[in-house]
């Protein structure tokens, strides 16, 4: 198939992605992603005169490397670049598009695990006290916000469920990632605040009957991350709290606050939806660090 025939990038980019989507079954996030990734290595090929993924060597590869790191990209980001390539090269040498794939060596940068920011069991009380407004607006904040500090799901996951997701009766709700669903349970302050926001928040916020988005906007429409992103950022404003606050955070903070009380690391990880304990053992890590820092501090033959 190689032999005298065009491959050209963009071809094989958009039938890499409809196979992810469609075969693989592969999440959105990562699809958007790879395709992100995949269209900026492509309009560095055309730059320098490289449209068949056969013109594309091991050399060229390498100096696309390099020039990410040129521009002064975080290692996590060239490293998921460099994810990308890998993925995309595998499946264009399986469909026999290339002979050889050529990305299989590529090394990636190595990346400083940072540890996550975490709240404090008595900052997120503050912060969850600051959503107990009346209005529809303030009525949905505090539901979000205790139903993601509840069951610690992505803000993706959260943006995404849908009415028939939330089962409030048996207090738990569906999550959905691609070809993947997990239930995760929820408590009674969860709860009641999904309760009061059915009742009296979302019917003034969602005038379409047809949306079956459990969450929206101001004006009926599904929320976005970033309109997420800021609503935390105000709250945790008000509520006075320095630590470094993203929605991510309360997904640390309810992994590290159910480890710290006793919770195994195994429901932890499930609850969590990671495919391997090792992502949810550094809740544990960090809770034992924290152990031997009141220890030292506390004890008197330290």
């Amino acid at each position: 198939m190689t032999d005298g025939v065009i491959e050209y990038m963009e071809d094989k980019i958009q039938e890499f992605i409809v196979y992810l989507r469609e075969v693989k079954k592969t999440s959105e996030n990562t699809v958007l992603s790879y395709e992100r990734d995949l269209r900026k290595f492509n309009k560095y090929c055309l730059e320098v005169g490289m449209t068949d993924v056969n013109q594309v060597t091991v050399t060229g590869l390498n100096s696309y490397i390099l020039h990410l790191e040129k521009q002064g990209l975080k290692p996590a980001t060239i490293s998921r670049g460099i994810a990308s390539l890998k993925a995309f090269w595998h499946f264009i040498q399986k469909e026999g598009y290339v002979k050889q794939d050529i990305a299989e060596d590529l090394k990636a940068p190595k990346v400083e695990k940072k540890m996550p920011s975490i709240l404090s069991q008595e900052e997120t009380a503050r912060l969850l006290n600051e959503t107990n407004g009346t209005s529809p607006k303030e009525l949905r904040d505090g539901a979000m916000l205790e139903l993601l500090y509840a069951t610690g799901i992505r803000v993706s996951e959260l943006i995404s469920l849908r009415l028939e997701d939330v089962n409030l009766k048996m207090e738990y709700i569906t999550c959905r990632d691609g070809n993947k669903e997990r239930i995760v349970p929820f408590g009674n302050v969860a709860k009641e605040k999904l309760q009061v926001y059915l009742n009296e928040g979302r019917p003034e916020l969602v005038t379409q009957e047809s949306s079956n988005y459990l969450f929206t906007n101001c004006s009926g429409h599904v929320m976005s991350r970033q309109g997420f992103w800021k609503l935390v950022k105000s709250y945790g404003k008000k509520a006075g709290i320095t630590t470094e606050l993203t929605p991510h955070t309360l997904r640390h903070s309810f992994a590290m606050h159910l480890v710290s009380n006793g919770a195994d690391l195994h429901s932890v990880q499930e609850m969590l939806g990671h495919s391997d304990i090792s992502t949810t053992q550094i809740y544990a890590n960090m809770n034992q660090s924290r152990i031997r820092e009141v220890y030292a501090k506390a004890h008197p033959r330290v």
